[in-house]
C-alpha cells in the first residue's frame, strides 16, 4: 500500500474578491510585505482578508491599510494586532511610477492577492480606477451573453 500524505492541503493564496467587480484593474506590481512570525502562520492557515485593503505612498514607502490578519490561534501575549498598517517592499522605480499615477488623481493602489512564493509572502497590488454603476451593469450583460454563447456551443457539440 502506498504511503498517504497526512499533511492537510494549505491555502497558499488570499484573494480580494471585490476588486474586479468594483475597479478597472491596470498595471500590476509584486511586492514583499513586512510581517511578524505569527502573521505568517495565520496567512498559512488562510486566516487573512484583504478585501477592505488599500495602499498609500508616504515618504517614498508604500504602506498597506485595512488588511485583516487574524491573531494566531496558538500564539501568546506577543501576538500581532490584526488591523495594523504593514509596509510593502517595492523597487524604487516602481514606487515613483505608482506615486506619479496616484498624484495625478482618479486611481487607487489596491491589493489583489496575497500568496506564498517559496517561503516568502508576496502581495500583488494594482493601480485601479473605480467603476461607475453603469460599468458594472455592462460587465454583467457581457457575462450573461458569454454564458449563453458557451451553452449554445456546448449543446451543438454534444
Amino acid at each position: 500500500m502506498a504511503a498517504q500524505n497526512r499533511e492537510a492541503p494549505r491555502l497558499t493564496e488570499v484573494r480580494n474578491s471585490k476588486v474586479f467587480r468594483d475597479f478597472e484593474v491596470g498595471q500590476r506590481f509584486e511586492a514583499g510585505i513586512q510581517l511578524h512570525g505569527t502573521e505568517v502562520k495565520s496567512i498559512r492557515t488562510g486566516r487573512a482578508q484583504i478585501s477592505d485593503g488599500f495602499c498609500r505612498v508616504e515618504k517614498d514607502e508604500v504602506w498597506m491599510y485595512g488588511a485583516h490578519i487574524e491573531p494566531y490561534a496558538f500564539g501568546n501575549i506577543h501576538n500581532h494586532d490584526s488591523k495594523r498598517v504593514r509596509k510593502l517592499f517595492l523597487h524604487r522605480g516602481d514606487i515613483r511610477k505608482i506615486a506619479l499615477e496616484l498624484n495625478a488623481g482618479g486611481k487607487a493602489l489596491i491589493p489583489l492577492r496575497m500568496y506564498f512564493k517559496a517561503a516568502l509572502v508576496k502581495v500583488e497590488v494594482a493601480l485601479c480606477t473605480g467603476k461607475k454603476r453603469f460599468d458594472k451593469r455592462e460587465d454583467l450583460k457581457k457575462k450573461v451573453q458569454m454564458r449563453e454563447v458557451n451553452r449554445a456551443l456546448r449543446s451543438r457539440r454534444g
